[in-house]
Protein backbone atom coordinates (compact mmCIF):
# COMPACT_ATOMS: atom_id res chain seq x y z
CA UNK A 1 0.00 0.00 0.00
CA UNK A 2 1.40 3.37 -1.07
CA UNK A 3 1.68 5.95 1.68
CA UNK A 4 2.25 9.67 1.73
CA UNK A 5 5.49 10.63 3.44
CA UNK A 6 7.00 13.96 4.39
CA UNK A 7 10.59 14.82 3.52
CA UNK A 8 12.34 18.15 3.95
CA UNK A 9 9.05 19.79 4.82
CA UNK A 10 7.24 18.56 1.69
CA UNK A 11 4.66 15.84 1.18
CA UNK A 12 5.75 13.03 -1.12
CA UNK A 13 2.60 11.66 -2.75
CA UNK A 14 2.60 8.39 -4.74
CA UNK A 15 0.52 8.11 -7.92
CA UNK A 16 -1.35 5.14 -6.47
CA UNK A 17 -2.39 6.56 -3.14
CA UNK A 18 -3.80 4.49 -0.29
CA UNK A 19 -6.34 6.66 1.50
CA UNK A 20 -7.72 5.64 4.92
CA UNK A 21 -11.32 6.64 5.55
CA UNK A 22 -14.01 6.29 8.19
CA UNK A 23 -17.39 5.75 6.58
CA UNK A 24 -19.26 7.55 9.36
CA UNK A 25 -22.57 7.02 11.12
CA UNK A 26 -26.10 7.93 10.06
CA UNK A 27 -25.92 9.71 6.72
CA UNK A 28 -22.18 9.08 6.67
CA UNK A 29 -22.71 5.78 4.85
CA UNK A 30 -24.53 7.49 1.97
CA UNK A 31 -22.30 10.51 1.52
CA UNK A 32 -19.08 8.51 1.78
CA UNK A 33 -20.13 5.99 -0.85
CA UNK A 34 -21.26 8.55 -3.43
CA UNK A 35 -18.22 10.76 -2.82
CA UNK A 36 -15.88 7.81 -3.37
CA UNK A 37 -17.51 7.22 -6.77
CA UNK A 38 -17.15 10.87 -7.73
CA UNK A 39 -13.52 10.94 -6.58
CA UNK A 40 -12.58 7.77 -8.46
CA UNK A 41 -14.09 9.14 -11.67
CA UNK A 42 -12.49 12.57 -11.23
CA UNK A 43 -9.00 11.23 -10.50
CA UNK A 44 -9.19 8.96 -13.52
CA UNK A 45 -10.43 11.80 -15.73
CA UNK A 46 -7.83 14.29 -14.48
CA UNK A 47 -4.85 11.98 -14.96
CA UNK A 48 -5.98 9.57 -17.68
CA UNK A 49 -5.63 6.59 -15.37
CA UNK A 50 -2.06 7.43 -14.33
CA UNK A 51 -3.15 8.13 -10.76
CA UNK A 52 -5.65 6.32 -8.56
CA UNK A 53 -6.98 5.98 -5.02
CA UNK A 54 -6.80 2.69 -3.13
CA UNK A 55 -9.44 2.93 -0.41
CA UNK A 56 -8.60 1.66 3.07
CA UNK A 57 -11.55 1.60 5.46
CA UNK A 58 -10.84 2.04 9.17
CA UNK A 59 -13.43 1.90 11.91
CA UNK A 60 -14.84 4.67 14.07
CA UNK A 61 -18.14 5.53 15.73
CA UNK A 62 -21.13 3.19 15.98
CA UNK A 63 -19.83 0.85 13.30
CA UNK A 64 -16.60 0.43 15.26
CA UNK A 65 -18.46 -0.08 18.52
CA UNK A 66 -20.74 -2.72 17.04
CA UNK A 67 -17.78 -4.65 15.62
CA UNK A 68 -15.08 -4.15 18.25
CA UNK A 69 -16.85 -2.79 21.35
CA UNK A 70 -14.67 0.32 20.99
CA UNK A 71 -15.77 3.69 19.66
CA UNK A 72 -12.33 4.54 18.31
CA UNK A 73 -10.08 1.46 18.03
CA UNK A 74 -6.33 1.91 18.50
CA UNK A 75 -5.82 0.38 15.04
CA UNK A 76 -7.73 3.27 13.48
CA UNK A 77 -5.57 5.85 15.23
CA UNK A 78 -2.40 3.95 14.30
CA UNK A 79 -3.47 3.86 10.64
CA UNK A 80 -4.05 7.61 10.49
CA UNK A 81 -0.65 8.15 12.13
CA UNK A 82 1.04 5.89 9.60
CA UNK A 83 -0.64 7.14 6.43
CA UNK A 84 -0.63 10.86 7.38
CA UNK A 85 -3.80 11.71 5.43
CA UNK A 86 -7.37 10.50 5.91
CA UNK A 87 -11.00 11.49 5.60
CA UNK A 88 -14.09 10.70 7.62
CA UNK A 89 -17.83 10.98 7.59
CA UNK A 90 -19.80 12.32 10.58
CA UNK A 91 -19.48 10.29 13.78
CA UNK A 92 -21.86 9.68 16.65
CA UNK A 93 -20.56 10.97 19.98
CA UNK A 94 -21.08 8.36 22.73
CA UNK A 95 -23.74 9.25 25.30
CA UNK A 96 -22.70 8.89 28.93
CA UNK A 97 -19.24 7.54 29.70
CA UNK A 98 -16.28 6.92 27.44
CA UNK A 99 -14.83 9.35 24.92
CA UNK A 100 -16.15 12.90 25.28
CA UNK A 101 -16.08 13.38 21.50
CA UNK A 102 -14.60 11.17 18.80
CA UNK A 103 -13.72 14.20 16.72
CA UNK A 104 -11.94 15.90 19.63
CA UNK A 105 -10.14 12.63 20.45
CA UNK A 106 -8.74 12.42 16.91
CA UNK A 107 -7.62 16.04 17.00
CA UNK A 108 -5.97 15.71 20.38
CA UNK A 109 -4.23 12.38 19.73
CA UNK A 110 -2.81 13.42 16.36
CA UNK A 111 -2.18 16.99 17.55
CA UNK A 112 -4.15 18.38 14.61
CA UNK A 113 -3.81 21.93 15.83
CA UNK A 114 -5.53 23.67 12.90
CA UNK A 115 -9.20 23.27 12.14
CA UNK A 116 -9.28 24.68 8.61
CA UNK A 117 -12.65 25.92 7.34
CA UNK A 118 -12.69 27.68 3.95
CA UNK A 119 -15.88 29.61 3.22
CA UNK A 120 -16.88 30.56 -0.32
CA UNK A 121 -20.16 31.06 -2.13
CA UNK A 122 -21.23 29.04 -5.17
CA UNK A 123 -23.33 30.96 -7.65
CA UNK A 124 -26.88 29.66 -7.66
CA UNK A 125 -26.95 28.67 -3.99
CA UNK A 126 -29.48 30.67 -1.98
CA UNK A 127 -28.09 32.80 0.83
CA UNK A 128 -29.67 34.88 3.64
CA UNK A 129 -27.32 37.79 2.84
CA UNK A 130 -27.61 40.19 -0.08
CA UNK A 131 -24.08 39.80 -1.46
CA UNK A 132 -22.74 36.35 -0.59
CA UNK A 133 -20.21 36.75 -3.40
CA UNK A 134 -18.27 39.02 -1.04
CA UNK A 135 -17.79 36.19 1.45
CA UNK A 136 -14.45 34.53 0.74
CA UNK A 137 -12.62 33.63 3.93
CA UNK A 138 -10.50 30.85 5.36
CA UNK A 139 -10.82 30.20 9.09
CA UNK A 140 -7.83 28.88 11.04
CA UNK A 141 -9.38 27.68 14.30
CA UNK A 142 -7.04 26.51 17.07
CA UNK A 143 -7.96 22.90 17.61
CA UNK A 144 -6.31 21.52 20.76
CA UNK A 145 -6.62 24.11 23.56
CA UNK A 146 -9.25 26.50 24.96
CA UNK A 147 -12.39 24.99 26.49
CA UNK A 148 -12.24 22.05 24.08
CA UNK A 149 -9.43 20.69 26.21
CA UNK A 150 -12.35 19.36 28.28
CA UNK A 151 -11.11 20.42 31.71
CA UNK A 152 -14.23 20.92 33.83
CA UNK A 153 -15.94 19.78 37.01
CA UNK A 154 -19.67 19.42 37.63
CA UNK A 155 -21.45 21.43 40.31
CA UNK A 156 -21.85 19.59 43.58
CA UNK A 157 -19.03 17.10 43.04
CA UNK A 158 -16.09 16.74 45.37
CA UNK A 159 -13.81 17.83 42.51
CA UNK A 160 -15.75 21.07 42.04
CA UNK A 161 -15.65 21.76 45.79
CA UNK A 162 -11.93 21.07 45.89
CA UNK A 163 -11.28 23.31 42.90
CA UNK A 164 -13.30 26.17 44.41
CA UNK A 165 -11.51 25.78 47.73
CA UNK A 166 -8.20 26.13 45.89
CA UNK A 167 -9.44 29.23 44.07
CA UNK A 168 -10.77 30.80 47.24
CA UNK A 169 -8.09 29.86 49.73
CA UNK A 170 -4.94 29.75 47.62
CA UNK A 171 -5.66 32.15 44.75
CA UNK A 172 -7.79 34.63 46.71
CA UNK A 173 -10.63 34.48 44.17
CA UNK A 174 -13.73 36.15 45.63
CA UNK A 175 -15.87 36.61 42.53
CA UNK A 176 -17.66 33.26 42.32
CA UNK A 177 -21.18 34.39 43.13
CA UNK A 178 -22.79 31.01 43.85
CA UNK A 179 -19.92 28.65 44.71
CA UNK A 180 -22.07 25.82 46.08
CA UNK A 181 -23.95 25.39 42.77
CA UNK A 182 -21.22 26.38 40.32
CA UNK A 183 -19.58 24.11 37.78
CA UNK A 184 -16.04 25.05 36.80
CA UNK A 185 -14.05 24.88 33.60
CA UNK A 186 -10.45 25.71 32.79
CA UNK A 187 -9.43 27.45 29.56
CA UNK A 188 -5.76 26.75 28.74
CA UNK A 189 -4.24 29.02 26.08
CA UNK A 190 -0.50 28.70 25.54
CA UNK A 191 2.06 30.80 23.73
CA UNK A 192 3.20 27.72 21.78
CA UNK A 193 -0.32 26.73 20.75
CA UNK A 194 -1.28 30.27 19.80
CA UNK A 195 1.95 30.94 17.90
CA UNK A 196 1.82 27.82 15.75
CA UNK A 197 -1.82 28.52 14.81
CA UNK A 198 -1.14 32.10 13.77
CA UNK A 199 2.09 31.04 12.05
CA UNK A 200 0.13 28.55 9.92
CA UNK A 201 -2.47 31.19 9.06
CA UNK A 202 0.13 33.73 7.96
CA UNK A 203 2.04 31.14 5.95
CA UNK A 204 -1.22 30.20 4.20
CA UNK A 205 -1.79 33.88 3.37
CA UNK A 206 1.74 34.12 1.97
CA UNK A 207 1.42 30.94 -0.11
CA UNK A 208 -2.00 31.86 -1.47
CA UNK A 209 -1.40 35.60 -1.92
CA UNK A 210 -4.11 36.66 0.51
CA UNK A 211 -4.32 40.35 1.51
CA UNK A 212 -4.82 40.06 5.26
CA UNK A 213 -4.89 37.92 8.39
CA UNK A 214 -7.30 38.91 11.15
CA UNK A 215 -6.65 37.71 14.71
CA UNK A 216 -10.10 37.32 16.31
CA UNK A 217 -10.26 37.25 20.12
CA UNK A 218 -12.03 38.40 23.31
CA UNK A 219 -8.92 39.91 24.84
CA UNK A 220 -10.90 42.86 26.15
CA UNK A 221 -12.42 40.52 28.76
CA UNK A 222 -10.08 37.49 28.97
CA UNK A 223 -6.89 39.51 29.02
CA UNK A 224 -4.35 36.74 29.63
CA UNK A 225 -5.85 33.92 27.54
CA UNK A 226 -7.53 35.56 24.55
CA UNK A 227 -5.41 38.66 25.10
CA UNK A 228 -2.34 36.46 25.09
CA UNK A 229 -3.48 34.90 21.80
CA UNK A 230 -3.59 38.36 20.23
CA UNK A 231 -0.24 39.40 21.70
CA UNK A 232 1.56 36.22 20.67
CA UNK A 233 -0.01 36.35 17.22
CA UNK A 234 1.38 39.81 16.58
CA UNK A 235 4.77 38.68 17.86
CA UNK A 236 4.86 35.85 15.31
CA UNK A 237 4.03 38.26 12.49
CA UNK A 238 6.60 40.85 13.50
CA UNK A 239 9.45 38.45 14.32
CA UNK A 240 9.01 35.70 11.73
CA UNK A 241 7.24 37.42 8.82
CA UNK A 242 8.58 40.97 9.07
CA UNK A 243 9.53 41.11 5.38
CA UNK A 244 6.04 40.25 4.10
CA UNK A 245 3.66 41.68 6.71
CA UNK A 246 2.61 44.97 8.24
CA UNK A 247 0.73 44.78 11.54
CA UNK A 248 -1.83 47.13 13.03
CA UNK A 249 0.29 46.88 16.15
CA UNK A 250 3.10 48.55 14.18
CA UNK A 251 0.61 51.09 12.82
CA UNK A 252 -0.50 52.06 16.32
CA UNK A 253 3.10 52.38 17.53
CA UNK A 254 3.97 54.69 14.61
CA UNK A 255 0.82 56.72 15.26
CA UNK A 256 1.74 57.09 18.93
CA UNK A 257 5.34 58.09 18.22
CA UNK A 258 5.06 60.08 14.96
CA UNK A 259 1.38 60.88 14.47
CA UNK A 260 -1.53 59.67 12.35
CA UNK A 261 -0.14 61.02 9.07
CA UNK A 262 3.06 58.98 9.36
CA UNK A 263 1.10 55.89 10.38
CA UNK A 264 -1.27 56.24 7.43
CA UNK A 265 1.66 56.66 5.07
CA UNK A 266 3.33 53.50 6.41
CA UNK A 267 0.06 51.59 6.04
CA UNK A 268 -0.40 52.75 2.45
CA UNK A 269 3.20 51.91 1.61
CA UNK A 270 2.73 48.40 3.01
CA UNK A 271 -0.38 47.81 0.89
CA UNK A 272 1.24 49.24 -2.25
CA UNK A 273 4.23 46.93 -1.78
CA UNK A 274 1.97 43.88 -1.47
CA UNK A 275 2.51 43.21 2.22
CA UNK A 276 -0.05 41.19 4.13
CA UNK A 277 -1.91 43.28 6.70
CA UNK A 278 -2.10 41.63 10.13
CA UNK A 279 -4.97 43.04 12.18
CA UNK A 280 -7.15 42.01 15.08
CA UNK A 281 -10.83 42.21 15.94
CA UNK A 282 -12.91 41.57 19.06
CA UNK A 283 -15.01 38.44 18.39
CA UNK A 284 -18.45 40.02 18.80
CA UNK A 285 -17.54 42.98 16.59
CA UNK A 286 -16.07 40.59 14.05
CA UNK A 287 -19.31 38.60 13.81
CA UNK A 288 -21.18 41.84 13.13
CA UNK A 289 -18.60 43.03 10.61
CA UNK A 290 -18.74 39.80 8.62
CA UNK A 291 -22.37 40.62 7.88
CA UNK A 292 -21.82 44.31 7.17
CA UNK A 293 -18.49 44.25 5.30
CA UNK A 294 -17.32 40.67 4.64
CA UNK A 295 -15.00 41.84 1.87
CA UNK A 296 -12.70 43.29 4.56
CA UNK A 297 -11.70 39.81 5.76
CA UNK A 298 -9.66 37.07 4.17
CA UNK A 299 -7.74 34.72 6.49
CA UNK A 300 -9.02 34.41 10.06
CA UNK A 301 -6.93 33.16 13.00
CA UNK A 302 -8.87 32.46 16.17
CA UNK A 303 -9.18 30.26 19.23
CA UNK A 304 -11.23 27.09 19.51
CA UNK A 305 -14.58 28.31 20.86
CA UNK A 306 -14.64 31.52 18.82
CA UNK A 307 -13.79 29.47 15.74
CA UNK A 308 -16.75 27.18 16.37
CA UNK A 309 -19.18 30.09 16.28
CA UNK A 310 -17.45 31.92 13.45
CA UNK A 311 -17.14 29.00 11.04
CA UNK A 312 -20.82 28.08 11.34
CA UNK A 313 -22.03 31.65 10.94
CA UNK A 314 -19.90 32.13 7.83
CA UNK A 315 -21.16 28.81 6.46
CA UNK A 316 -24.75 30.02 6.91
CA UNK A 317 -23.93 33.16 4.94
CA UNK A 318 -23.02 31.10 1.86
CA UNK A 319 -25.84 28.57 2.03
CA UNK A 320 -25.41 26.47 5.15
CA UNK A 321 -23.25 23.82 6.76
CA UNK A 322 -24.32 21.32 4.08
CA UNK A 323 -21.77 22.86 1.72
CA UNK A 324 -19.14 23.68 4.36
CA UNK A 325 -15.95 21.58 4.13
CA UNK A 326 -13.40 21.14 6.87
CA UNK A 327 -10.00 19.72 7.74
CA UNK A 328 -7.93 19.12 10.85
CA UNK A 329 -4.24 19.59 10.11
CA UNK A 330 -0.82 19.51 11.73
CA UNK A 331 1.32 21.48 9.28
CA UNK A 332 4.49 20.41 11.08
CA UNK A 333 4.05 16.63 10.85
CA UNK A 334 1.85 16.64 7.75
CA UNK A 335 -0.97 14.73 9.43
CA UNK A 336 -4.42 15.77 8.26
CA UNK A 337 -7.96 14.40 8.55
CA UNK A 338 -10.60 15.90 6.30
CA UNK A 339 -14.25 15.66 7.28
CA UNK A 340 -17.87 16.43 6.63
CA UNK A 341 -18.61 19.26 9.05
CA UNK A 342 -22.24 18.37 9.74
CA UNK A 343 -23.67 15.72 12.04
CA UNK A 344 -24.98 12.21 11.48
CA UNK A 345 -28.60 13.39 10.85
CA UNK A 346 -30.23 10.09 11.85
CA UNK A 347 -33.69 11.45 10.98
CA UNK A 348 -32.87 11.41 7.26
CA UNK A 349 -30.35 8.55 7.17
CA UNK A 350 -31.15 5.91 4.56
CA UNK A 351 -33.67 8.09 2.73
CA UNK A 352 -31.35 9.00 -0.17
CA UNK A 353 -31.91 12.73 0.33
CA UNK A 354 -28.78 13.88 2.20
CA UNK A 355 -26.55 16.54 0.67
CA UNK A 356 -23.02 15.10 0.10
CA UNK A 357 -21.39 18.46 -0.69
CA UNK A 358 -19.71 19.04 2.67
CA UNK A 359 -17.79 15.81 2.33
CA UNK A 360 -17.23 16.26 -1.40
CA UNK A 361 -15.73 19.71 -0.86
CA UNK A 362 -13.63 18.26 1.96
CA UNK A 363 -12.27 15.81 -0.60
CA UNK A 364 -11.49 18.83 -2.80
CA UNK A 365 -9.55 20.32 0.14
CA UNK A 366 -7.70 17.03 0.57
CA UNK A 367 -6.56 17.03 -3.04
CA UNK A 368 -5.45 20.65 -2.78
CA UNK A 369 -3.44 19.73 0.32
CA UNK A 370 -1.60 16.87 -1.40
CA UNK A 371 -1.05 18.83 -4.62
CA UNK A 372 -3.56 17.10 -6.91
CA UNK A 373 -5.01 20.48 -7.81
CA UNK A 374 -6.65 19.28 -11.02
CA UNK A 375 -8.97 16.96 -9.09
CA UNK A 376 -10.03 19.68 -6.68
CA UNK A 377 -10.71 22.13 -9.48
CA UNK A 378 -12.78 19.67 -11.52
CA UNK A 379 -14.96 18.88 -8.50
CA UNK A 380 -15.57 22.56 -7.81
CA UNK A 381 -16.25 23.34 -11.48
CA UNK A 382 -18.85 20.56 -11.62
CA UNK A 383 -20.57 21.92 -8.51
CA UNK A 384 -20.60 25.44 -9.96
CA UNK A 385 -22.22 24.14 -13.15
CA UNK A 386 -24.76 22.02 -11.29
CA UNK A 387 -25.81 24.78 -8.90
CA UNK A 388 -25.88 27.29 -11.74
CA UNK A 389 -28.48 25.14 -13.50
CA UNK A 390 -30.47 24.68 -10.30
CA UNK A 391 -29.62 21.02 -9.76
CA UNK A 392 -29.02 20.15 -6.11
CA UNK A 393 -30.27 17.99 -3.29
CA UNK A 394 -33.54 19.15 -1.76
CA UNK A 395 -32.04 21.14 1.12
CA UNK A 396 -30.48 23.54 -1.41
CA UNK A 397 -32.79 23.18 -4.42
CA UNK A 398 -35.92 24.25 -2.51
CA UNK A 399 -34.46 27.74 -2.07
CA UNK A 400 -33.07 28.09 -5.60
CA UNK A 401 -34.83 29.95 -8.34
CA UNK A 402 -36.07 27.17 -10.67
CA UNK A 403 -34.33 24.65 -8.43
CA UNK A 404 -34.62 20.93 -9.21
CA UNK A 405 -34.39 18.55 -6.25
CA UNK A 406 -32.26 15.47 -6.80
CA UNK A 407 -31.73 12.44 -4.60
CA UNK A 408 -28.28 11.88 -3.15
CA UNK A 409 -27.40 9.26 -5.76
CA UNK A 410 -28.90 11.25 -8.67
CA UNK A 411 -26.98 14.35 -7.59
CA UNK A 412 -23.77 12.31 -7.51
CA UNK A 413 -24.45 10.92 -10.99
CA UNK A 414 -25.09 14.45 -12.23
CA UNK A 415 -21.76 15.65 -10.84
CA UNK A 416 -19.97 12.69 -12.47
CA UNK A 417 -21.52 13.65 -15.85
CA UNK A 418 -20.28 17.22 -15.39
CA UNK A 419 -16.68 16.22 -14.64
CA UNK A 420 -14.76 17.16 -17.77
Amino acid sequence: MAKITKENGKLIVPDELTLPYIEGDGVGVEITNVCKKIVDHTVNTAYNGKRKIDWLEVLGGEKAYNKTNEWLPAKTMDTFKEYLIGIKGPLTTPVGGGIRSLNVALRQELDLFVCLRPVEWFKGVSSPVKEPNKVNMVVFRENTEDIYAGIEWEAGTEEAKKFYKFLHDEMNVKKVRFPETSSFGVKPVSKEGSSRLVRAAIQYAVDNKKPSVTIVHKGNIMKFTEGGFKKWGYEVAEKEFADVTFTMNQYNNIKKEKGAEEADAAYKKAIDSGKIIIKDNIADAFLQNTLLKPEDYSVIATLNLNGDYISDQLAAMVGGIGIAPGANINYNTGHAIFEATHGTAPDIAGKNIVNPCSMLLSFAMLFEYIGWIEVSQKIKNALVESFGKGYATHDLARFMENGTSLSTTDFAENIIKLIK
